[in-house]
């Protein structure tokens, strides 16, 4: 069995965002004094849109799925912990709105869902919506009393500063070229040649995930594109005050009109996730966005996807998007609506084309990847991160090593 000394650190994160960071965090948590190294091939922390981000409710996921359970959870784990250090976050509550009668079974399931998920649901009538959105318009609506807004950015920045306050460190610039599993760990080289050997390797790459996995000798069994998330914001914010969505329908990918006002202020719409596509967004995003076609390779369900979700592309325009805000706020038109910065995401895809819609994790030895962190990633951060220190200690420990320290009630 290797000595302590053959190791640089004693988990090795690749991936900076954060989920990467929350992993880390929770690694120096569960286990005080693990050696903890977390690698980003950025130049610095990742970049997060203005206003921060929605924390979401979890209401429209399965009973019993990996989001559900860590979304709910997350939300109220994130809300302490911006409250234990200041950060900004508001609870808002989200308004769900029926604007059609057809609309209106999938909101009924919607409040037997929430009601499973044990968060505070209440059914609202046309008055009812106006005393919280008073410009909304809808049939009926519920309001979920956990959704708001969050400065994921400031939780990213407390999650690396709590990690370097434990011993752990964090190398921006960091690119991994190579992966090499020996039978005593991992030994990974970065572009600048650098060589960091671990027991453990937790991959939390993102969008590279699935090269990552590859790279250390696994099959990740799913192919990731990185989708650019087309939004845009209302010229006149004061229309909305929350957090408003219109019933998602299950049969399209998109969730409808989704309205949030930002920590800023501002009123965005969507996002509405389509495939990043000319070299154009590549350089406007810092080299963050890849090409379809280098992701998805010669596989013919994966072209088929990518085609229709290129099709897709134009159901997102200005036009369309006043159409889908008009049923919620009647009166906007096209000139209320200006584009808004882009972000984008990873969307895992199996080998047949079908998108991952949970989080999907798995283990190989001396490695833990995760394939695909969906868009309530940031919300379920904390929890997450927890299930993934409890796997890479878990393999840790087959090395021979012992956490250093214990502290009560954290040990996995």
């Amino acid at each position: 069995m290797a000595t302590h000394a053959v190791y640089d650190c004693d988990v090795l994160v690749i991936g900076g965002g954060i989920v990467g960071l929350s992993s880390a965090y929770a690694l120096t948590r569960t286990a005080p004094g693990t050696r903890v190294t977390v690698l980003e091939k950025e130049r610095g922390p990742g970049r997060t849109p203005p206003g921060g981000g929605m924390v979401h409710t979890g209401i429209q996921h399965a009973p019993g799925s990996l989001q559900a359970r860590w979304t709910v959870r997350g939300a109220a784990e994130l809300a302490a912990f911006c409250a234990e250090h200041g950060l900004a976050h508001t609870v808002t509550g989200k308004l769900i709105v029926a604007t059609a009668g057809a609309e209106l079974p999938r909101l009924h399931g919607l409040v037997q869902r929430g009601r499973a998920h044990g968060l505070p649901v209440r059914e609202l009538g046309p008055a009812q919506i106006a005393e919280y959105e008073p410009r909304v318009r809808g049939l009926a609506a519920i309001r979920v009393g956990t959704g708001g807004v969050c400065d994921f950015a400031a939780v990213a920045a407390r999650l690396a500063a709590e990690v370097s306050d434990a011993g752990g460190r964090i190398r921006y610039g960091a690119d991994v070229v190579a992966v090499d599993r020996r039978p005593w760990g991992v030994a990974v080289r970065t572009s600048d040649g650098r060589v960091v050997r671990a027991r453990v390797l937790v991959n939390c790459a993102g969008p590279h995930s699935d090269r990552i996995a590859r790279l250390a000798g696994d099959d990740p069994g799913v192919r990731t594109v990185l989708l650019r998330e087309a939004s845009y914001e209302l010229t006149a914010p004061d229309q909305v005050r929350g957090l408003v969505h219109q019933v998602p329908d299950p049969a399209l990918r998109h969730p409808g009109a989704v309205l949030t006002r930002g920590l800023d202020g501002v009123v965005r719409l969507g996002p509405a996730a389509v495939p990043a596509r000319a070299e154009a967004e590549y350089a406007r995003s810092g080299g963050l966005l890849r090409e379809p076609a280098s992701v998805l390779g010669r596989t013919g369900a994966w072209r088929i996807t990518l085609r229709r979700r290129h099709d897709a592309e134009g159901a997102h325009g200005r036009p369309t998007v006043a159409r889908a805000v008009r049923r919620l706020l009647p009166g906007v038109t096209e000139d209320d609506l200006r584009p808004s910065p882009s972000a984008a995401r990873a969307q895992a895809f199996l080998r047949d084309g079908t998108p991952v819609n949970d989080f999907l994790l798995r283990d190989a030895p001396h490695a833990v990847h995760v394939l695909h962190a969906p868009p309530t990633a940031a919300t379920a951060s904390l929890p997450l991160g927890r299930e993934v220190a409890r796997r890479a200690l878990l393999r840790a420990r087959a090395t021979g090593w012992r956490p250093p320290a214990v502290e009560s009630g954290h040990c996995v």
